[in-house]
């Protein structure tokens, strides 16, 4: 469902031009990425399906700029039913706001746990890069049920394509509370350029491998 045109407050007027290099980044490094994680892919896919069983791959709804909706796709870490487990262990979460993160969620099968900590689960966010779903850079795309608890300032997140990683992805993900998260995703709102993406791009990945914040 699309947000109405007043929901999301103090839109930043930033020139018309950013917004193309913006989408030409994300085509040219996106597509490079997705061709250079597609063996990664593969690999992850096929031990997935070897030892786990079931399909590799998740598809599951978030909500975009402007709060269009989209199926975003990952690697599946989880095991069958996991969506229905959540009720029963939500006591468990560590983090404050309106989402849901534990470091070892008991929902994970042991090789998705792997990946996660790796991050290799998110690698096919590329293809919803590609497809214009989302950007390399930007907010994290949240599940509909966090964005009703959202007030005016978490909304203001909404006014950007959401991204891969962030401003939240290289200042500690996971271990930053929803508050921090959610001032980190307004700065960038405020502050974003076709060159600070790039900058983000680039420190996001020692972040990665040294698998800062990851749940």
């Amino acid at each position: 469902m699309q947000l109405a045109a007043g929901a999301v407050a103090r839109q930043r007027e930033t020139p018309r031009w950013w917004w193309g290099a913006k989408r030409a980044i994300d085509i040219a490094l996106g597509s490079f990425l997705l061709l250079l994680s597609l063996p990664v892919i593969a690999i992850a896919s096929l031990a997935i399906a070897i030892f786990e069983g079931g399909s590799p791959f998740f598809a599951q709804e978030r909500v975009g700029m402007h709060g269009r909706r989209f199926k975003m796709y990952k690697l599946r870490t989880m095991v069958d039913g996991a969506h229905d487990m959540r009720d029963s262990i939500e006591h468990l979460n560590e983090v404050d706001g309106p989402v849901f993160k534990m470091r070892n969620d008991p929902r994970c099968h042991p090789l998705g746990r792997v990946l996660r900590r790796a991050s290799i689960d998110e690698l096919p966010n590329f293809i919803n890069v590609v497809r214009g779903d989302m950007s390399l850079v930007g907010p994290r795309p949240a599940l509909p049920s966090e964005v009703e608890h959202y007030d005016d300032a978490a909304r203001r997140r909404l006014s950007v394509p959401q991204g891969v990683t962030c401003l939240w992805q290289i200042a500690g993900r996971s271990s930053l509370p929803f508050s921090q998260w959610m001032d980190l995703d307004s700065r960038y709102v405020d502050e974003w350029t076709p060159l600070g993406d790039l900058a983000i791009v680039l420190k996001t990945i020692p972040v990665v491998l040294r698998k800062d914040g990851a749940r």
